[in-house]
């Protein structure tokens, strides 16, 4: 959990606000502040890429840009998470090693210039209370407040959807890394008190109220680093491609593994003789079942089905799709045997990064106690805990950043 800096501040947005008014003195009427979530994906894994319906929520947790307009096409990037500043001219923009995270804010800078939007000179400052790596989709939200900020200056209104596309470009063109839509879309579309159920091949999404009753959401940050997670992704989306192939030979009009009905799959398993994608295959069609049927769970607010749909999803993940590794292990099966715990399940690529767990609230202090217990016995590590509710997508914040800000 977070503390805060004041009564209508977070205590990283306070502290940014007086680090930004250090590194770019001037008017405080010029500076605009941007909020952009961070999100966890509740149920659905690894099935954005297999053509599949996920559920995630955006976080109350999440990234602040602090902004100021400059007139010299001069972009400055900084951070209070990382040390130094970045420079970068608004009219030539490239991807360069050493500008480590400054990468993302300028990778979502040129792609909103490919999209026509202008952009312009900025002093821009990036905080968060999102732990880093943990699989929260750090990355995506900077890179969306980050668009969604110079939009406005520009003065242009970019629906959601434009802006989750946009920023998804950034990040398989410009970074290189060949994410789905998930991530950016939940950061840029997250509604308050709901999940979404998120058709990652359409973009239709149905927003489902989280009527979660006596539970929380716990996300649980494993400390382990995500050393195999990008080799074991592109190994998992080849694996995924191969299988499809062989099931189009006697399904030609397969669009995507989860399009596989759970009554159609007996049949069909006996056309992959290769146990592994065998395995992966069967992970996308269960997968798939599961979050249809959490999001039926949730709506209804059957807490103690949705929580053994999570404990499934882990099974899953971690016997048929092989991605989530000694730590998560320890730390899922360290939450099934808390008290107050329904359900938990590894969230994000795997092998590291949290678990999301559903809890009741008057046992959050056991759950953790316990948790935290079993975890460092099992691997020497010490989890941290995230509570947090489901939040609002990409949104101005700057009245009420000006409430705190400094006045030296």
């Amino acid at each position: 959990m977070t503390q805060s800096g004041s009564a209508h501040a977070p205590r990283e947005l306070v502290e940014a606000l007086h680090q930004f008014a250090r590194w770019s003195p001037g008017p405080a009427e010029q500076v605009r502040v941007f909020f952009a979530p961070g999100r966890v994906n509740l149920i659905g894994e690894h099935l954005d890429y297999n053509g599949g319906l996920v559920f995630p929520a955006a976080l109350t947790l999440g990234t602040w840009a602090v902004v100021r307009p400059r007139w010299d096409g001069v972009l400055r990037f900084a951070s209070t998470t990382f040390p130094g500043e970045v420079t970068a001219q608004a009219e030539d923009l490239a991807f360069t090693a050493a500008d480590g995270f400054a990468n993302y804010p300028k990778g979502a800078l040129w792609a909103l210039a490919q999209a026509g939007v202008p952009v312009q000179g900025a002093d821009m400052l990036f905080a968060s209370n999102l732990p880093s790596g943990a699989g929260l989709s750090s990355s995506a939200a900077i890179e969306v407040v980050t668009a969604a900020a110079m939009a406005a200056f520009a003065d242009r209104t970019l629906p959601a959807a434009d802006l989750a596309l946009l920023t998804q470009r950034a990040e398989n063109e410009f970074i290189g890394v060949q994410c789905g839509i998930m991530d950016q879309f939940a950061v840029a579309a997250g509604r308050a008190g709901h999940a979404m159920l998120l058709d990652c091949g359409t973009l239709r999404c149905e927003w489902v109220p989280l009527h979660l009753g006596d539970a929380r959401v716990v996300i649980t940050n494993t400390h382990h680093t995500r050393g195999l997670a990008d080799s074991a992704y592109n190994q998992r989306r080849a694996e995924c491609e191969r299988a499809l192939a062989l099931l189009r030979e006697v399904r030609p009009a397969l669009r995507a593994l989860a399009d596989i009905p759970p009554e159609e799959w007996p049949a069909l398993e006996s056309r992959l003789t290769d146990d592994v994608l065998r395995r992966r295959a069967r992970h996308v069609v269960t997968e798939q079942a599961r979050v249809r049927e959490a999001a039926r769970r949730v709506a209804a607010g059957d807490v103690i089905g949705f929580g053994r749909l999570l404990n499934e999803s882990h099974v899953s993940l971690r016997d048929d799709y092989e991605v989530t590794g000694p730590a998560l292990d320890a730390l899922a099966e360290a939450a099934w045997n808390a008290p107050g715990c329904y359900g938990s399940r590894m969230t994000g690529a795997g092998f590291g990064g949290c678990t999301v767990s559903l809890v009741k609230a008057d046992a959050l202090d056991a759950f953790e106690a316990e948790v935290t217990r079993a975890y460092q016995a099992a691997t020497g590590k010490q989890p941290t805990f995230y509570v947090s509710d489901a939040g609002d997508g990409v949104h101005e914040v700057t009245e009420e950043a000006m409430r705190v800000w400094p006045s030296w």
